[in-house]
């Protein structure tokens, strides 16, 4: 029942689609946040819908869109040459095998994003992208928040739609993008025309936020923690009362933490004492390993080159539980060595160090940091704009760049670098970058009769015309 039901909601969005093309994009979007093949039992996935659903997007814009609007921007020509360098570094891989398999997602989610701006050409699509992204996530979102309400969650326990442990249902991952999209969701809560801001709207979106901050809270990621301490800190910067919203933000925390479930705190207290705690010093052995293994391969091992690593490191002395489990006298002990091998770099900035080597991980910086400069330039542009047409721009560029901000810092300790939900981020930027580069362009080549005060003749002919 549940396959017909994935079925026939997928049957009705491709219907809908042939008649607004641009719709097959955002089908693809869903597909791929919310993987309708992952939850169906035998209908879906056997079928390769995402590409299928690409595939319609593609010929869609290529015979029904008018591309006179595209715009391609200096990031999507970044995006190509990484694409190509991950395509070399594939077929040098250290583990071939495990490198094809990343590979195969990792292009499409490259390609999606070169070929996403060049479909968001009026200010509808941009919002209809954003809309998307926040609902498709907020089907996992509003789950996990409803079943952390309920049962209180716990690290590898929380079961989003479905038991499985890839792409934003890992619980690190959810907890990042579900932090870094709270900007969006007030954006769309404030200047949103597809669902008009009114009260429902408003009353939904910060439902979905208090879900979006309860994720952390049932996964138990401390990723999760650190992000919404960034999001604090980034509202600071546009808030008018600053002492009274730190003051509350601070009363809130405190107030939440008895509220809080026993094993939440207990796990986040090990990010001030990490030297004891198996999995953050597995990470930075593995951080260590990375830097060393990129001085003999500055061009990097190709993706999953982790798994050749072999790791010895020391744990400091933990709680005496702990000691007792293993059968070991604390007293006996001041640190346990730790010997581990093929360990995940849990971190998206080694990550594209050491799979891609110094020039992936700069061109994977250059798309990023390059974003967050365009989204201040724009937000500066725009922010004392008179035109009522224009007053959306400057709060979007500012939700567009605090989610980047949110998603680099969660991205430090997360192994996130390709995930294609951020892709799709970074596409709405360069979308909505073009976009206002075309308006302006366009406004200063207006025509000169219509900058030509009121009683000035016209001359004969058309010799304004563009």
């Amino acid at each position: 029942m549940r396959d017909l039901f994935f079925v026939g909601y997928l049957v009705l969005l491709l219907f809908i689609a042939f008649k607004r093309p641009f719709l097959f994009t955002l089908i693809y979007a869903y597909v791929d946040i919310v993987a309708p093949q992952r939850l169906s039992y035998f209908m879906l996935n056997s079928v390769p819908v995402s590409l299928i659903v690409f595939a319609l997007a593609f010929l869609g814009y290529l015979l029904a869109d008018n591309k006179q609007d595209s715009r391609f921007s200096m990031r999507q020509a970044v995006m190509i040459l990484l694409l190509a360098y991950c395509g070399y570094t594939t077929i040098q891989a250290e583990v071939p095998d495990a490198a094809l398999e990343k590979w195969d997602w990792i292009w499409k989610a490259l390609v999606f994003a070169i070929f996403l701006p060049l479909t968001l050409r009026t200010k509808l699509r941009l919002e209809a992208l954003a809309l998307f992204m926040v609902l498709c996530a907020g089907t996992l979102i509003i789950t996990g928040g409803i079943k952390t309400l309920v049962s209180g969650g716990g690290y590898g326990v929380l079961v989003l739609l479905v038991d499985n442990n890839a792409g934003l249902y890992e619980g690190s991952i959810m907890s990042t993008v579900a932090i870094c999209i709270i900007p969006l969701i007030l954006w769309l809560a404030h200047y949103g025309t597809i669902f008009p801001p009114d009260w429902r709207v408003k009353l939904f979106a910060y439902a979905l936020i208090f879900s979006a901050l309860l994720i952390p809270i049932g996964t138990e990621a401390r990723t999760g923690l650190v992000c919404i301490g960034v999001l604090a800190v980034l509202q600071l910067r546009f808030v008018r009362y600053r002492l009274l919203y730190a003051g509350a933000a601070a009363a809130i925390g405190l107030m939440s933490i008895p509220l809080l479930p026993q094993s939440f705190t207990d796990r986040m207290s090990t990010i001030e004492n990490y030297d004891s705690d198996q999995s953050a010093s597995t990470r930075i052995a593995v951080w260590r390993w990375t830097l060393e293994y990129i001085k003999t391969h500055p061009f990097g091992g190709g993706f999953e080159v982790y798994r050749i690593n072999k790791l010895t490191y020391k744990l400091s002395k933990v709680d005496t539980e702990q000691y007792e489990e293993w059968g070991i006298d604390p007293d006996d002990v001041d640190a346990r060595v730790i010997e581990d091998e093929a360990r995940a770099f849990h971190s998206s900035y080694f990550e594209m160090l050491g799979e891609q080597g110094y020039p992936g991980l700069v061109m994977w910086l250059f798309i990023h940091i390059g974003g967050l400069w365009r989204m201040e330039v724009l937000r500066r542009k725009y922010a004392k704009s008179k035109r009522e047409s224009e007053q959306w721009v400057a709060p979007l560029a500012i939700a567009l760049q605090h989610g980047h901000v949110i998603y680099l810092v969660g991205a430090l300790f997360v192994g996130i670098a390709y995930q294609p939900f951020v892709y799709m981020l970074v596409a709405l930027q360069i979308g909505l970058d073009t976009y206002m580069g075309r308006r302006s362009a366009e406004a200063r080549q207006r025509p000169l009769a219509k900058q030509m005060p009121p009683g000035t003749p016209a001359r004969a002919g058309k010799p304004f015309a563009n």
